[in-house]
C-alpha cells in the first residue's frame, strides 16, 4: 500500500514560517506549490515522473488555530523511481532525484530558510549502510528529512 498525500497540521501563528521552510527546502527536490485554498491551505507537489508534466501535490500544510505543538516526523525521498515523500513507514511515489548533493542542497535550503539542523547530511549506517540523510526541525516542531539510499 503507498500514500497518496501527506498533510501536516501546524499553528496559524506558524503557518507562513513552516510554508516558507518547505518551499525553499523542496526546491531541490523539484517540488513547487501547486494549489492554494485560503490563507491556510497549501499543496506542494512536482511534475517530476508525471505522464503529463504537470505538478501533483502529495504534501499538505493546513494551519489551524488550535494545533498544539505537532510531532510529525515526514521524509522525503530523493532517489529511485519512487521518489517523494515517505511518511512513517510508507512512501507515495512521483518524483526522482538521484544524488547525495541533493539531500544536500535540501538541508542547506532548510536551514537558510529557518529550519533548525536535527542532524547533518550523512551516511547513518544503523539504518544501512547506503542511507544518506538530512533532519531538520520546521517552525512547528516537526522532524523531516531528505534520504537517499543510492551508494555515493
Amino acid at each position: 500500500m503507498t500514500i497518496d498525500h501527506v498533510g501536516l497540521t501546524v499553528s496559524e501563528s506558524k503557518f507562513q514560517e513552516t510554508l516558507q521552510v518547505y518551499l525553499e527546502a523542496l526546491k531541490p527536490l523539484g517540488y513547487t506549490k501547486t494549489h492554494q485554498f485560503g490563507d491556510y491551505v497549501v499543496g506542494l507537489g512536482s511534475a517530476q515522473g508525471c505522464p503529463d508534466n504537470k505538478p501533483v501535490p502529495d504534501f499538505w500544510l493546513t494551519g489551524a488555530k488550535d494545533v498544539g505543538e505537532s510531532k510529525t516526523h515526514v521524509a522525503f525521498k530523493t532517489n529511485g523511481e519512487h521518489a517523494g515523500v515517505s511518511y512513517v513507514v510508507c512512501a507515495r511515489g512521483l518524483k526522482s532525484t538521484t544524488d547525495r548533493a541533493t539531500v544536500d542542497a535540501f538541508h542547506a535550503a532548510a536551514l537558510k530558510a529557518g529550519a533548525k539542523d536535527n542532524g547533518a547530511p550523512g551516511v547513518r549506517a544503523m539504518y544501512h549502510p547506503n542511507y544518506y540523510g538530512a533532519f531538520l526541525i520546521d517552525p512547528a516542531g516537526n522532524n523531516f528529512e531528505a534520504v537517499c539510499h543510492l551508494p555515493a
